[in-house]
């Protein structure tokens, strides 16, 4: 498909030439980030991974675990950042060889790997956080579904191992995003909506069944196991956004009448006016809360009541609040750039700081050149756009897929938001970005070749309709 007049070697010869690319480039941002950039949540769960501290679920335990399991396997912590890298240029190597695979188009294919160069992109490869994870897990899942097109695209059905051994490789991915990241579950499901279209082309209703056993089999299987045998603190996280909305919704003096212990009434009256003081929007538990030795665990509960109690008599200002704190997110979104590790008592630095000094000197001048680049404002248009028209070549199906994931999750953060950070909308850049490399790259081309009539039961349903799919 796409590629006619290219003789067997020199189709061979361009993936291999565009392997030789994705590692040049995944060795150059091992150096770069070297061994890792660290925020204080990043040094957080190094000491977890460490056993310095006791695993919590403050942050998702199966990083920690995993950063141990490395650690323990290569002596380094650098270890975590090889993987980060090695799965974000693995998964756009593959996408590129589909591509290239579907459309012929060297042009096209070089495009999804200079994806990873873009500063939009390359600022937050190296570092140590969830969102990082959650989206490289969800782009590895995409590169799943797109090995799934290239294969059918043959003239033969994929045989049922391979079909199904890619996707559980896929639910692997999907299901590590949404242990790494809650909310990832909101980009997810369209995703794994992609992969199961990109396998079967006409999927039944058992297999749409089947297959959603396996992703909730690949949910709860890990994170029951993590739960009964590691065994993390539990720390009342959730009560962080309670938090929020309390101090910013309601008056000092209604704080002050509130029915809860005179301690944590305090702590909501100080925390109010602290946070009037300084300015900040969000984020109070950190930014204005005299936080007690056990953190929110003793205040959860109490805090809990109080919310429901004072939010349903507060439904215009709880609103007004979320949608400020939307639209700065979407207008004023913040923390485009990590400057490499923060201070710590670790001994952790950067290996090569002038390198960190270049790339800060690139994401940071491009911050400033075209600022509508680290915006949530401008991928949740390109989301819309291409969630309503993701064209009718052969990627419309993934693109309509790309769109409304990233559109969901950016959405999703509208009533749990904790901040207006740029990594809230780390996934939707990539997937938008992909998006629009796909949507030039297969103009002109033919949709996906349907499965035969006799390899799935149930309706017929092509490939490039996800929204119909997704909805029975």
């Amino acid at each position: 498909m796409g590629q006619t007049g290219w003789t067997g070697w020199e189709r061979q010869r361009w993936v291999w030439g565009l392997a030789a690319v994705a590692a040049i480039c995944c060795l150059a941002t091992i150096l770069v980030f070297a061994p890792g950039y660290l925020s204080p949540d990043s040094l957080d769960q190094l000491r977890q991974a460490e056993g310095e501290r006791p695993l919590t679920d403050w942050h998702p335990p199966v990083l920690s675990l995993v950063w141990r399991a490395l650690i323990a396997v290569t002596g380094s912590i650098t270890s975590m950042l090889v993987v980060q890298s090695l799965v974000f240029w693995g998964a756009l190597w593959v996408l590129a060889w589909c591509v290239w695979a579907l459309t012929g188009s060297r042009g096209g294919s070089l495009a999804v790997l200079g994806l990873g160069p873009a500063p939009f992109v390359l600022t937050f490869v190296g570092v140590v956080w969830k969102d990082v994870h959650a989206a490289f897990a969800l782009l590895a899942a995409c590169a799943v579904a797109f090995t799934g097109l290239r294969l059918r695209q043959r003239g033969t059905d994929l045989r049922p191992a391979v079909r199904w051994g890619l996707l559980w490789l896929g639910v692997l991915f999907l299901a590590y995003a949404m242990l790494v990241r809650k909310n990832a579950f909101l980009a997810a499901i369209p995703v794994f909506v992609m992969l199961v279209l990109a396998l079967w082309g006409t999927p039944g209703r058992r297999t749409w069944m089947t297959c959603t056993a396996a992703l909730v089999a690949g949910l709860v299987v890990p994170a029951a196991a993590i739960s009964l045998f590691a065994a993390p603190l539990q720390t009342k996280q959730g009560a962080q956004i309670m938090l929020d909305d309390l101090v910013h919704v309601l008056t000092v003096d209604e704080l002050r009448s509130a029915d809860v212990s005179p301690a944590l009434r305090d702590r909501l009256v100080a925390s109010a006016r602290e946070c009037e003081r300084v300015g900040a929007l969000s984020d109070a538990y950190w930014a204005c809360y005299q936080r007690p030795a056990d953190g929110l665990r003793g205040d959860s509960g109490a805090l809990t009541s109080l919310w429901l109690r004072e939010m349903s008599g507060h439904v215009p200002q709880y609103l007004q609040y979320r949608l400020l704190l939307f639209t700065t997110l979407l207008f004023e979104t913040d923390y485009a750039y990590k400057a490499g590790i923060t201070r710590n008592d670790l001994g952790v630095e950067v290996a090569h700081p002038r390198l960190e000094d270049m790339l800060g000197t690139y994401v940071n001048g491009t911050v400033e050149d075209l600022p509508w680049l680290f915006r949530g404002w401008f991928w949740l248009a390109v989301a819309l756009v291409l969630a309503v028209r993701p064209g009718k070549g052969a990627f419309a199906m993934p693109i309509r897929a790309l769109g409304i994931s990233s559109a969901a999750y950016i959405l999703g953060y509208l009533p749990i938001m904790p901040a207006t950070d740029f990594r809230y909308v780390y996934w939707p850049a990539i997937a938008c970005a992909l998006g629009l490399v796909l949507l030039w790259a297969g103009r002109g081309t033919a949709p996906p070749r349907p499965a035969s009539p006799g390899a799935t039961a149930g309706r017929t349903l092509t490939a490039q309709q996800p929204a119909d799919a997704g909805g029975q």
